[in-house]
């Protein structure tokens, strides 16, 4: 049965491959990019390449959390129903490290965004109650402090991108307690995979992007993790593919959990 799969950061990376192999399969795709002509340019790309001309896109900058805000209310004019949410855009390297919000850039893009996106979007993910969300963490997590979090503290973009992945996960394993019908899965992609972030950060890779991928694919509409929710993923275990895995000790701290829930309201609220 044909699903409606909305994937952000998808002109790009693993999110252009996994959109499109599920293209392939038939599925309505809705892709997300920074630039209209990048977008459109892809969509006509995907449709050539699948046969499928039921793609179409999206047009938000991630570190601007008002443009990630309208592009839900966009979103929500346009469709009835999504039934795969994979907030797959993420950023680590980046030519400016705060966004006009006086943010970290990754912590607008890497999590503040796809919590604004995805609880805008609730009330269309819950019309399926097979529906799934997948979100993109990393096998880099680290303690996220409030300071950061708020923009207040600076840290270095390493552990910047770790403390917002942590964050991601965090929310990520609530968001899957709050939701009855609606399955919530973190995932580690793989380290070090062949895109133009890892490339880019580190110079160098230890895998093809389409392990990342693949996985994607895997989460987002396998039979296999029917009904498996609020679980984290981790993609450099496991042969040929990875296995679900304890993450971070924070992200199964409540405390820790609520405190960055109350906080991440009062940025948004501020912003």
């Amino acid at each position: 049965m044909s699903k409606i799969i909305l994937i952000t950061g998808s002109t790009d990376g693993i999110g252009k491959l996994v959109a499109i192999r599920l293209a392939k399969d038939g599925h309505r795709i809705y892709l997300h990019g920074r630039h209209s002509e990048k977008l459109d340019t892809v969509i006509a790309e995907i449709k050539k390449v699948s046969g499928n001309n039921n793609i179409d896109g999206f047009v938000a900058d991630f570190s601007d959390l008002q443009a990630v805000d309208n592009m839900a209310n966009v979103i929500k004019k346009q469709l009835s129903k999504i039934d795969i949410l994979i907030n797959n855009a993420g950023i680590f390297k980046s030519p400016i490290d705060k966004t006009k919000d006086g943010l970290d850039i990754r912590f607008a893009v890497n999590y503040f965004a796809p919590y604004i996106l995805t609880n805008a979007l609730l009330t269309l993910l819950k019309t399926n109650t097979a529906s799934r969300i997948i979100n993109l963490s990393s096998a880099a997590q680290s303690t996220v402090r409030i300071g950061a979090l708020n923009g207040e503290a600076s840290v270095n973009v390493s552990e910047a991108y770790a403390q917002s992945k942590l964050a991601l996960t965090m929310w990520s394993f609530d968001l899957a307690k709050q939701l009855e019908a609606v399955s919530v899965i973190a995932v580690n992609p793989g380290s070090l995979l062949n895109t133009r972030m890892a490339n880019e950060a580190y110079g160098q890779h230890w895998s093809p992007a389409t392990k990342g991928s693949d996985i994607l694919y895997d989460l987002a509409i396998s039979d296999e993790y029917n009904g498996i929710t609020g679980k984290y993923f981790d993609n450099d275990k496991g042969d040929p593919k990875g296995l679900f895995s304890p993450a971070h000790l924070d992200a199964y701290d409540e405390e820790l959990i609520k405190q960055l829930l109350k906080h991440t309201e009062e940025v948004l609220n501020k912003n």
